[in-house]
């Protein structure tokens, strides 16, 4: 007579994209992270301010979401290519990370963008013919009242704004969760929903 053996767990459980802690130092997620919202955050605002559009007819939003998918695929294998702090809340509440390292990925994502942000700001003021680099980063800039070319509210923004991060968190955590069979395709979904996101904003 033979005894049921229980099945044990597929070696697939783990999400993809979620970094083994055992084999990744904290040191290189932070680095990872941080590198990944810089390229996000350089290609994302920095295609609005120096693209002219009838030369290069690529949207700001497609250019971040495509951005964000390379980051995904180069730097996510090391820290789980969040690059964004509502992707690590959302990973923080899911369990997949903890507070300390949750913490420190919003420290290395906030460095990287800054840092991004600071590089554009010194090109800009290279540039001769410009009046000011606030005058660029405005025109570039969804705003709300007075700064917004609807005169969308507030309240009406930052309704967007928690959807769209909402909306953001549910597809990462959603194709890179281990018993999706296309978490391979989680940094495609995650830059395309990005790039859908951003034009919604805009």
């Amino acid at each position: 007579m033979t005894m049921p053996v229980q099945a044990s767990e597929p070696a697939t459980a783990r999400p993809a994209f979620v970094p083994d802690l055992r084999r990744t130092g904290l040191a290189a997620r932070l680095s990872a992270e941080a590198l990944g919202t810089l390229f996000v955050m350089v290609v994302g605002l920095g295609v609005p301010l120096f693209a002219v559009p009838q030369y290069n007819p690529m949207s700001a939003s497609l250019a971040a979401g495509l951005a964000l998918t390379a980051a995904m695929l180069a730097f996510g294998y090391l820290s789980g290519g969040h690059f964004n702090p509502a992707v690590t809340v959302g990973n923080a509440i899911a369990g997949r990370i903890g507070a300390l390292d949750a913490a420190a990925y919003l420290g290395a994502q906030l460095a990287g963008a800054l840092l991004g942000a600071l590089t554009l700001f010194g090109v800009l003021r290279t540039v001769p013919k410009l009046n000011g680099t606030q005058t660029a980063f405005d025109t570039v800039a969804a705003g709300f009242d007075s700064r917004s070319v609807i005169q969308a509210p507030m309240a009406g923004v930052l309704l967007v704004e928690v959807l769209g991060a909402a909306l953001l968190v549910a597809v990462y955590l959603g194709t890179t969760a281990g018993r999706n069979p296309a978490k391979a395709a989680a940094p495609f979904a995650v830059g395309l929903s990005m790039a859908v996101l951003l034009q919604l904003g805009q």
